[in-house]
């Protein structure tokens, strides 16, 4: 049985891990081509700060979905195939930094900490 489940957590974790690395690399091109899209049609200064912010905004949700998908291949990767106390450790880091980026990032999109009232 384990023969079997391997290979297929191996194949299930690549694939998730794709998509992550996808949606990250999708919504920075999109958030480039909104941007530039934007800036060419309102065309004035005044809103190129606003742009920016959004593109920020954008390029930061994306960026969070992305690590999601790539925090679960690794899950995915170290409970089916490499079950050691080494995967495990290595495992626990990543999701602390993942935490860490996920916590900051919030902040740089939303100007507050997720565990803080929105006003």
């Amino acid at each position: 049985m384990i023969e079997v489940v391997k290979p297929f957590a191996e194949w299930c974790a690549g694939i998730v891990e794709i998509l992550g690395i996808a949606m990250i690399t999708l919504s920075a091109l999109y958030s480039i081509g909104w941007g530039i899209a934007q800036r060419i049609k309102t065309g004035d200064d005044q809103s190129a700060l606003l742009i920016w912010q959004k593109i920020r905004q954008r390029m930061g949700r994306g960026i969070l979905l992305g690590l999601e998908f790539l925090i679960a291949a690794d899950i995915i990767h170290t409970v089916a195939v490499e079950f050691t106390f080494e995967a495990i450790g290595v495992l626990a880091l990543i999701v602390l930094i993942r935490t860490f980026l996920s916590f900051t990032l919030e902040l740089e999109i939303e100007g507050r900490w997720p565990w803080q009232k929105r006003e």
